[in-house]
């Protein structure tokens, strides 16, 4: 079953993935980073979560973080682009172009993908995120 991405469902799901598969350590330095993703096809039209990685794990949830070192601010598709499909070159374009605004420390930022990409089965986990995202 798929589910629109950032959906409670799909955050749902996402989340059962994870555990599925341990947290396991996120490599790298711990960042925080808050997500406002525009335009959503569903609820409000905004989505605001973090991604946080200060406990040792990568972590997506809903909600913003009181204390985040960067934010990020974009419209549903790009976050789908980066996120889901994790198609760093387009985000990279979406930066340059404005479609991506980021405050804080953008080093940090930059050092996300990598955090991510490196965490214990991050390509199973990766696989089945994109199997249950509309």
């Amino acid at each position: 079953m798929t589910h629109a991405f950032l959906s409670d469902e799909w955050m749902t799901a996402a989340r059962e993935i994870r555990e599925k598969y341990g947290s396991g350590e996120a490599a790298g330095p711990a960042i925080k980073v808050n997500l406002t993703i525009t335009g959503v096809p569903f609820g409000e039209g905004t989505v605001e979560s973090h991604i946080d990685t200060s406990t040792g794990a990568a972590e997506m949830e809903l909600g913003k973080l009181d204390d985040a070192d960067v934010s990020l601010t974009t419209d549903y598709d790009t976050a789908k682009t980066i996120f889901v499909l994790q198609d760093q070159a387009a985000g990279m374009q979406a930066f340059m172009t404005g479609k991506v605004v980021v405050q804080g420390d953008m080093m940090k930022l930059m050092s996300l993908n990598a955090t991510l990409a490196a965490a214990p089965n991050a390509a199973e986990v990766s696989e089945e995120i994109k199997a249950i995202t509309a």
